[in-house]
């Protein structure tokens, strides 16, 4: 991925001494970026501290002061996978709009934590798509996992509930519920998803102990109108942000992070069972703006 490649960082500023024209562009390149016009605007004055009047002679000056200063911003929305297991079993509702990759998103996860010797299992909640029950049950056969399900058009809360007892009573270490890509405009829908929270806070109160939103880099904008809408039903507890790999709009964590200070866990950068990574504020911001 090159974050910047769209919006022709490369030598904007190479040979240039930085004015308050120059860094008017630079902050307007950097909203097309998706970072937000709150962070743009303070990276723009933290620029023009460190370099106003000078003469920029190589653009990595550039790149290495963004990267510095994106590293800093994201540093305290770190939150390892290793944080997801709490204690036997962990239930973990995993939620996000069709396409995003939830389902092998949960996959991936679950293949993570079995080769930690964790015991696995996944509940179909997504109960409207029968290519969403078969996905994740091709999944659970994949890595060793247990599997739930029930058939098409069942109550994806009862779904829900029968996957937390089932971890109870087979004693699984985490629970993954998948659940379906709901619109946020379709009311009926996301009741639906509610009725999940419902069910499982009667079986236990700290249930579930996770709710990760599932994101694709490449919506941009739309990441944030996802998150306003899934944390008016639930709290959520983490970010999974997925096709970095493909996508020149990862700025829009950091204004994810500022308005909504959500953790995140994780970033996909492909297909492969070994694409999903821990997030690491270091490595996120080499990569966004490596040339």
């Amino acid at each position: 991925m090159k974050f910047f490649e769209n919006f022709k960082f490369n030598n904007f500023f190479s040979k240039k001494k930085i004015d308050e024209d120059l860094l008017n562009q630079f902050e307007e390149l950097l909203i097309e970026s998706d970072v937000g016009t709150e962070i743009a605007a303070d990276l723009k004055e933290k620029f023009k501290k460190e370099k106003i009047g000078k003469e920029i002679k190589d653009e990595r000056e550039v790149f290495n002061f963004l990267g510095e200063q994106i590293s800093k911003i994201l540093n305290p929305y770190e939150k390892k996978l290793d944080n997801l297991y709490k204690s036997s079993p962990s239930i973990i509702v995993v939620a996000g709009v069709n396409g995003v990759g939830k389902t092998t998103t949960i996959g991936k996860l679950g293949k993570l934590f079995k080769d930690n010797g964790k015991k696995i299992v996944f509940g179909a909640a997504d109960t409207f798509r029968a290519a969403a029950i078969e996905q994740l049950e091709l999944w659970s056969k994949k890595i060793g996992a247990d599997f739930v399900k029930s058939d098409i058009g069942t109550d994806p809360a009862s779904v829900g509930y029968k996957t937390a007892k089932f971890a109870e009573d087979n004693k699984s270490d985490l629970a993954f519920i998948d659940t379906a890509g709901r619109l946020q405009n379709k009311k009926n829908l996301m009741e639906e998803y509610k009725k999940i929270f419902t069910v499982l806070k009667k079986i236990n109160p700290e249930y579930p102990h996770e709710t990760i939103l599932v994101l694709d880099a490449t919506t941009g904008q739309n990441a944030l109108n996802q998150v306003e809408e899934f944390k008016k039903i639930s709290k959520l507890t983490g970010l999974i942000v997925t096709k970095l790999d493909t996508s020149a709009k990862g700025g829009i964590l950091l204004a994810i992070c500022k308005k909504y200070g959500l953790p995140i866990i994780a970033v996909g950068m492909g297909e492969k069972e070994s694409d999903l990574h821990s997030f690491s504020s270091n490595q996120f911001a080499k990569m966004l703006v490596k040339n």
